[in-house]
C-alpha cells in the first residue's frame, strides 16, 4: 500500500516527492528520480485497489478473528487506579466469535477483569504493518458457566492443543462478550478503510471456508510457483512488480506482497469467480495464469 496525503483528491508532483510506502513496519522517506513513474504506479494501483473484491467487512472480520491465535488485551488497571492495563493473551472463539480467554489467577489481567468486566481485545491481521486490518472488540470478559464450561473449553484447546495448563486449579475460563466490533485498515493509505457493528451483525457474519486453506496454498505457489505468481499479479494489475508472494486466500481473491521500483506492498488480487471449495482455487489460478500468458504472448 502506498500514503498519500489524505487532505486532498488530487495530488501534485511536489507532494510525491515526499510520499512514504510502507514497507513491512518501516516507513521511510523516497526522493523519487521520476516521479510521473510513481505516479503512474499508484494510480494503476488505486484504481485496481478500488474495484478489487473483496469479503464483506462483517465476514472479513469474523474470519480474521476466527483463525487467530492472539491479540492485546486492555482491561481497567486495580493496581494503578484509573489507567488502562494491556496484555498479550491467547484466545480462541466459541460458535458465535467470542473469544476465549484462559486465565491465570495471577495474572494482573485476571485480576483486572474480576473487578471490572468491562475490555476491548485488539487482533491485528499483520503486526508489523500497521496498515493492515485492525480490529477491537469492545466487551464484558464473563466467566463460562459450569453447564457450558466443556464445550468451551474443547473450543479452546482445538486452537491451542498444548494449553495443558487450562485445567490447573489457578486457571479459569472466561468469554469475552462483544458489545461493539470496530474494524480499521489502511491508515494513512489512500485506500482507507474503517467502520464498526453490534454484537448480533458480528455472530451472524460468516466465517470464510477458504481461508483456512491460506497456509498451505501461499507456502506451495510461493515455494514452487513464485514466477507464475507474479505474472498473474503483473496481468491483473497491469503494475510491473519485481516479485510477489501470496499472503492469504479466501472465496473472491487472494493478498499479496509484491514489489515495484525497490519499493514493498501488499495488492489484492480478485478471482474472477467465487471459489466454493478448495479445488476450486486451484482451478481459478490456472485460468489465471493461463490469460497471464496469453496476453504476454
Amino acid at each position: 500500500m502506498i500514503i498519500r496525503p489524505a487532505e486532498t483528491e488530487q495530488v501534485s508532483t511536489n507532494d510525491w516527492i515526499h510520499i512514504i510506502w510502507v514497507t513491512g513496519s518501516m516507513n521511510r522517506d523516497l526522493p523519487s528520480p521520476d516521479v510521473n513513474a510513481e505516479l503512474d504506479v499508484f494510480q494503476l494501483i488505486q484504481a485496481h485497489q478500488e474495484k478489487a473484491a473483496r469479503l464483506p467487512p462483517t465476514d472479513e472480520v469474523r474470519t480474521l478473528v476466527h483463525h487467530s491465535l492472539r491479540g492485546i488485551l486492555s482491561t481497567f488497571s486495580q493496581k494503578h487506579e484509573g489507567y488502562p492495563s494491556g496484555s498479550i493473551v491467547d484466545f480462541a472463539c466459541d460458535a458465535y466469535g467470542s473469544p476465549i480467554l484462559a486465565v491465570s489467577n495471577l495474572a494482573l489481567h485476571t485480576k483486572d477483569l474480576l473487578a471490572n468486566p468491562k475490555c476491548s481485545l485488539l487482533v491485528a491481521k499483520d503486526p508489523e504493518d500497521r496498515t493492515d486490518l485492525v480490529i477491537t472488540m469492545y466487551g464484558d470478559a464473563l466467566p463460562v458457566p459450569e453447564s457450558n464450561r466443556e464445550a468451551i473449553r474443547n473450543a479452546y484447546l482445538a486452537v491451542h492443543p498444548d494449553a495443558s495448563w487450562v485445567d490447573f486449579d489457578d486457571f479459569q475460563i472466561l468469554r469475552i462478550e462483544p458489545k461493539v466490533v470496530r474494524y480499521v485498515s489502511g491508515v494513512a493509505t489512500a485506500l482507507f478503510r474503517s467502520g464498526e457493528f453490534s454484537y448480533n451483525e458480528f455472530r451472524t457474519a460468516k466465517v470464510d471456508p477458504i481461508y483456512q486453506f491460506s497456509k498451505p496454498i501461499a507456502s506451495h505457489m510461493n515455494k514452487d510457483h513464485a514466477k507464475d505468481t507474479k505474472l498473474i499479479v503483473q496481468h491483473s494489475t497491469s503494475v510491473p512488480v519485481e516479485f510477489a508472494c501470496i499472503l492469504d486466500v479466501d472465496s473472491l481473491g487472494f493478498n499479496v506482497k509484491a514489489g515495484c521500483q525497490g519499493d514493498t506492498f501488499k495488492l489484492r488480487i480478485p478471482f474472477t469467480r467465487r471459489a466454493a471449495e478448495r479445488k476450486d482455487v486451484k482451478t481459478l489460478i490456472i485460468e489465471m495464469l493461463q490469460a497471464a500468458k496469453s496476453q504476454a504472448n
